[in-house]
């Protein structure tokens, strides 16, 4: 059953969908794509940026995902909340404001209803972050927090990001959605920075289409090149994502 949390009493926009035939998409009002899937393949990860959000798996023993917990701030597509389930099998949480997204992601996305090891909370994720019992349960924090505008970060202070290393457990990380050809990337660069410090933070190049990934551990490593290129092999054979090339364009910020 979804858990209802009390929202804030802004205007939320209208979800719609479009579908090629192979691909559908969601929008917020906007011809702006806030999510993809591919209809053959509802549980795999279609755009480049998503992909790239699963980076925290670099940093834990492949034999010990299952064991974790994954949440996602900002539904969307769903394509996080879904693979993390589907194919990762581990326990997902996501967190969205709009129950129209919600719905329209039960409908047309192919989102799984709430079980054991899987619930969405309909809240305003700056509040909800802040409830104790998230401190620290957190093993990978998704955060792709857009307005139906996707020009900036909706939420995106140092006081956040604190709020968001607070829910992470002590191997923990957090990936962020950004626009690296934004004047935004680079105060967001440091609102995270303040947050978790300048050794915690490692980057991705931007995708064709602008998204930088950046991700933050809470307790910050320097793997060595061969134990990352180990890792990176054994991620796409299990779970068959592009780790390899990731490490040609993932670099750490300081």
């Amino acid at each position: 059953m979804t858990t209802r949390k009390k929202a804030r009493p802004i205007e939320l926009p209208e979800v719609s969908v479009s579908d090629d035939g192979e691909v559908r998409h969601l929008h917020l009002g906007t011809p702006w794509i806030q999510g993809s899937m591919r209809v053959d393949e509802p549980f795999a990860l279609e755009l480049e940026y998503v992909q790239r959000m699963m980076a925290w798996l670099l940093f834990v023993e492949p034999a010990s995902v299952g064991k974790r917990h994954a949440m996602q701030l900002g539904l969307g597509a769903g394509a996080i909340t879904k693979f993390c389930h589907k194919k990762l099998r581990l326990c997902a949480t996501a967190i969205e404001l709009n129950p129209q997204v919600l719905a329209v992601c039960r409908q047309w996305f192919k989102l799984p209803p709430d079980g054991p090891k899987l619930r969405v909370v309909l809240a305003d994720a700056a509040q909800e972050i802040q409830n104790p019992m998230w401190l620290g349960t957190v093993d990978a924090l998704a955060v792709d927090l857009y307005d139906h505008d996707a020009a900036a970060p909706v939420l995106d202070s140092p006081d956040f990001y604190a709020d968001c290393r607070a829910l992470l457990s002590e191997d923990g990380s957090m990936t962020v959605n950004l626009f690296g050809r934004s004047s935004s990337y680079e105060k967001s660069l440091q609102s995270m920075a303040s947050a978790f410090g300048e050794d915690a933070l490692w980057a991705f190049k931007p995708t064709r289409e602008g998204n930088t990934v950046v991700l933050a551990q809470r307790t910050p490593t320097r793997p060595k090149r061969a134990e990352l290129l180990a890792r990176a092999e054994a991620i796409q054979a299990r779970w068959e994502l592009p780790a390899p090339k990731w490490l040609r364009v993932f670099k750490p910020v300081a």
